[in-house]
């Protein structure tokens, strides 16, 4: 397998995610990929918190990278380790979008794959997500998975 080709699969424990792993994982058994998967644990340690982030505030470190490996990565390597395809991990603290770019720029990934949840094109506008985000500041072939 060619460690130069490089998927990168942006996953938040979503069945969404879980489709955007497995589309990326078939591709590259396909034309001799490595796959990387990425979580990113929301943080705002540099930037005006929301309500919401205030509530939701992760207390105890540890416990939320715990959670990261445990509950959204080894899962995904899992199921997807039958399928002849060299997968690695990482996770991170950030805010999403900046943490996957600086990844798929750093390790000159040639795709990500990221899972497109069905909000509106409305929601999306006022909200914006990190898919649509990601397909707008990337500057290489972003995959949204449905």
């Amino acid at each position: 397998m060619s460690k130069n080709r490089l998927f990168l699969v942006a996953v938040d424990g979503s069945e969404w995610s879980e489709r955007a792993t497995m589309r990326a994982v078939n591709l590259a058994a396909e034309i001799g990929a490595h796959v990387k998967l990425v979580t990113v644990i929301p943080w705002s340690g540099y930037q005006p918190m929301s309500i919401e982030e205030l509530a939701n505030r992760p207390i105890a470190r540890e416990e939320e990278e715990k959670h990261a490996k445990d509950n959204i990565l080894a899962p995904l390597v899992k199921a997807n380790s039958d399928k002849g395809v060299e997968i690695s991990t990482h996770y991170d603290w950030g805010n999403p979008v900046d943490v996957i770019r600086d990844i798929a720029k750093d390790e000159h990934a040639q795709m990500v794959f990221v899972g497109r949840r069905g909000r509106s094109k409305l929601s999306d506008l006022i909200l914006g997500s990190v898919a649509n985000s990601l397909a707008h500041s990337l500057g290489v072939p972003i995959v949204l998975v449905p």
